[in-house]
């Protein structure tokens, strides 16, 4: 791969907008940050929504909102959050795809969360991956840690590839109770997409918190993509705040073109990608 898939994920679930004014909760924050995101350098936009409280929701309304209003304003390939937070059940987080978008998160399985439990069970999964081919969305398998890349496997061999037939997975790492967030750790993740997945798996690498730059810099490395954002990570460097997750999307384009695989464009990444309007 000669170019870098960039993935922006601004929100997340976890950070309190009190505690981070510059956090983009409402629809038109959440636009203004993809329009600037875009700019910069990415192709995806990860969403998490929050309600009028800025506290995380899956409500179905605001969903199709969102994904309107984000096609209405930039070319980014939606990808929606299935996870919502450690606090949703599946039947919530299962609608989520009845927003028609781009792309949809799949967790490979159940994770410790800091103090909390991210449950995904078997069956669960199963789900979401069967109706995302149904509704011809395109998934990406987010692993938190390497026993994930065997259930992956198995979720494949039994259930068939995704719409699209191309495999694009997502190494979560740094998260308290997941894999650590070093480069050894995605080595021993890109050595696992090469044993466990079909050829031509793609894959991206997301760092949390201090480990986002450890865990930019290994993928590039590996030939990998990247995932940045402010559900993330809220610092840029030691004592400087981001300003935007602009600014993060910025500095993951320009270490892409440092290591000469430069930010790809949409149009790019829904080919990588086979995505249904691809053409």
């Amino acid at each position: 791969m000669t170019g870098t898939l960039i993935t922006v994920a601004p929100t997340g679930a976890e950070v309190d907008k009190a505690e981070v004014p510059v956090l983009p909760v409402t629809v038109g924050e959440l636009v203004d940050t993809a329009v600037k995101c875009e700019a910069a350098g990415a192709s995806i936009v990860h969403v998490h929504l929050r309600d009028d409280d800025a506290k995380p929701t899956l409500d179905p309304v605001r969903l199709r909102d969102a994904v309107a209003a984000l096609r209405d304003s930039t070319d980014l390939i939606v990808q929606l959050s299935t996870g919502g937070s450690v606090r949703d059940g599946e039947e919530a987080r299962l609608a989520v795809l009845d927003a028609e978008p781009d792309m949809a998160s799949c967790t490979m399985g159940t994770v410790n969360f800091g103090d909390d439990v991210f449950t995904n069970r078997w069956e669960f999964v199963v789900r979401l991956h069967e109706r995302m081919r149904e509704l011809a969305v395109v998934p990406e398998y987010e692993l938190f840690d390497l026993g994930h890349l065997a259930s992956l496997e198995r979720l494949l061999d039994r259930h068939g590839l995704p719409f699209g037939d191309h495999v694009h997975v997502d190494f979560v790492l740094g998260v308290p109770g997941g894999a650590a967030g070093d480069a050894s750790t995605v080595t021993a993740f890109a050595e696992g997409v090469r044993r466990y997945l079909p050829e031509g798996t793609t894959f991206s690498a997301t760092g949390i918190g201090r480990t986002t730059l450890p865990v930019m810099l290994a993928s590039l490395a590996h030939g990998g993509h990247l995932r940045v954002g402010m559900e993330d990570t809220v610092s840029f460097a030691r004592g400087r705040p981001v300003t935007g997750n602009d600014q993060l999307v910025a500095r993951a384009a320009e270490a892409a073109a440092l290591a000469q695989r430069p930010a790809i464009s949409t149009v790019e990444a829904r080919k990588l990608l086979r995505m249904r309007d691809s053409d």
